[in-house]
């Protein structure tokens, strides 16, 4: 399988590095373009306004690998290799493994996503891949799940217009409960901007704060009864299913899909009922 692999945390990290020289080990014929330092929550940014400079890297990866350090973001450096650096489009474009979790309403600011979504966006199939920890070191269990999906997806592929968004415990192999789909659940910082004096007398803020747990939402006492329940997609049976932050919770590698159109069907019926917008009469 020809894959673009991109991340946002820069051509030096770990992850990329992990998951691009365990996937070409496999057999994958891999290319990177990311960026030349880290673009952590950039979202789905793009540079316009500047030129965008991409350098080819050697000696950071496998020697089979080509690569490039682009100075843009990372939606820029998916947009890049698709419009000039590739000369055949990938059969999938990969992000990640991302240092620390894209749970829940994180994946609205992700770079690791957004890159993923650029390739939705230009219609290839993507996967984005998180490890739970910015501290863990050790991406070689998230690496070889990623191969795992990669062989499953070549024989199932994904549905249009729709992607993966993996995350993977940082915890050992053997502790990790199972793989779970689940739904994109919602996930709250306390933003605190801390004001400080720069050397020159001029007035900054730094943005800091900590994550706090997802609106509660009933727990499920067991994710393997879930899987166990109807196959029947209706409304009720999506709002039994499992959030990505409550299955991260049971040490579950979670798998949830996401789609780059955002309209809200509830939204849309509930205002349908409403009448909220009625057609001009002709007189």
């Amino acid at each position: 399988m020809r894959l673009l692999i991109s991340n946002d945390d820069g051509i030096f990290a770990l992850g990329i590095r992990t998951l691009a020289n365990t996937l070409v080990a496999a057999g994958h014929e891999v290319t990177v373009v990311c960026p030349d330092r880290e673009r952590s929550a950039t979202g789905h940014g793009l540079t316009l306004h500047k030129p965008i400079r991409a350098e080819q890297v050697e000696s950071v990866f496998h020697a089979d690998i080509q690569a490039w350090a682009c100075s843009g973001t990372p939606s820029d450096c998916v947009k890049l290799a698709l419009g000039a650096l590739l000369t055949h489009p990938p059969d999938m474009v990969l992000s990640g493994i991302n240092h620390g979790s894209n749970l829940g309403t994180d994946v609205l600011y992700s770079g690791t996503v957004s890159a993923a979504m650029e390739g939705v966006i230009e219609g290839i199939p993507s996967v984005a891949f998180s490890l739970t920890s910015f501290a863990s070191q050790d991406f070689q269990p998230a690496a070889q799940f990623a191969q795992a999906l990669l062989e499953q997806l070549a024989a199932q592929p994904l549905p249009a217009g729709s992607l993966l968004n993996v995350n993977v415990p940082a915890i050992p192999e053997a502790e990790i409960a199972g793989v779970v789909i689940t739904r994109q659940g919602v996930r709250r910082y306390f933003d605190q901007f801390e004001k400080r004096i720069d050397p020159r007398g001029k007035t900054y803020y730094w943005l800091a704060g900590e994550v706090l747990e997802e609106i509660p939402q009933p727990e499920l006492a067991s994710l393997e009864a879930f899987r166990l329940k109807t196959q029947e997609l209706d409304w009720d049976w999506f709002r039994q299913m499992p959030t990505d932050v409550q299955a991260i919770r049971q040490n579950y590698i979670t798998i949830t899909p996401l789609q780059y159109n955002l309209t809200c069907a509830s939204s849309m019926a509930h205002l349908h009922q409403r009448q909220l917008y009625h057609r001009p009469t002709q007189s």
